[in-house]
């Protein structure tokens, strides 16, 4: 994002500089974009973090993944029970949020809904790593539905069939069964700068959390509306900035602390089960 500079397409961003009284952004085309200040809210492999924190650039992986679906009530059993709150399932060593959502025309009305679930498995890193969704300790995409083996889907259709309760056993097995499910990789980055002259970050460039803390949009949020009030009132832009990493920086932290005890404990014990061979 820029101040007073709007790019007129999405490129990727392959450069961030803050020199002096401007910053300067240089994308893929190649183009060169500058302003007053760049703030880096491109994500947990953010660009602009590496010029941030360059002894510190990466989210590193937290050693599990979710599986991800969304399925749509019409589709379950007739007469099953929709759910109206979140839950939260753990079974053995494995644990599954799930949680209902509006249809996809926003409707809230019996039989046009649908239910999401996020399974968390620690048992297919080696697949991960296969899939070069991992790279060392650096996470560098999800599996999309044509990554997954087909050995993989018939593991965790038996896996869900043993496991979960009516009715998120069956959103999940639909999702499976349709092979619409995405694997995403968890990492986590605790920051120790959000700010370097005329760059500064906000959202998962800044921290990235476990998803079981339910904070990370919230909190990106937050930092939005922080570095745009800093700016908003007049304050003089390094001042600014510094304000907000001042305050800032210690609640960040603390975000993703807060999870890092789930991921270790879930991780951890996790690594006792025997670890599924990655198929190619």
């Amino acid at each position: 994002m820029f101040a007073n500079v709007v790019p007129p397409t999405m490129t990727p961003v392959a450069r961030v500089l803050a020199a002096g009284p401007a910053a300067a952004v240089t994308t893929t085309a190649p183009t060169a974009y500058r302003g007053e200040v760049v703030i880096g809210a491109d994500g947990h492999r953010s660009t602009v973090r590496a010029a941030v924190a360059p002894d510190h650039p990466n989210a590193a992986f937290a050693g599990y993944l979710i599986w991800l679906g969304v399925a749509d009530e019409s589709a379950l059993a007739p007469g099953h029970h929709y759910p109206h709150h979140v839950d939260i399932l753990h079974r053995g060593k494995d644990t599954l949020p799930g949680y209902p959502l509006a249809g996809r025309d926003g409707s809230v009305r019996p039989g046009s809904r649908r239910m999401g679930w996020a399974w968390y498995d620690a048992s297919r890193n080696d697949l991960l790593r296969q899939k070069g969704s991992v790279r060392g300790t650096v996470v560098h995409h999800s599996l999309r539905a044509a990554d997954i083996p087909e050995t993989t889907f018939t593991e965790l259709t038996a896996e869900a069939a043993d496991l979960w309760p009516a009715p998120w056993r069956d959103a999940i097995l639909d999702s499976l069964e349709r092979r619409d499910t995405l694997g995403t990789p968890i990492a986590k980055y605790v920051a120790e700068r959000l700010v370097d002259g005329r760059l500064v970050l906000v959202g998962d460039a800044a921290h990235v959390p476990t998803p079981m803390t339910g904070s990370g949009f919230a909190a990106s949020m937050d930092d939005a509306e922080a570095v745009a009030s800093g700016l908003r009132h007049g304050t003089p832009l390094p001042r600014a900035l510094t304000a907000y990493e001042r305050k800032g920086l210690a609640r960040a932290r603390s975000l993703v602390q807060s999870g890092q005890q789930f991921s270790r404990s879930f991780a951890g014990r996790l690594a006792q089960r025997p670890t599924r061979p990655a198929i190619r």
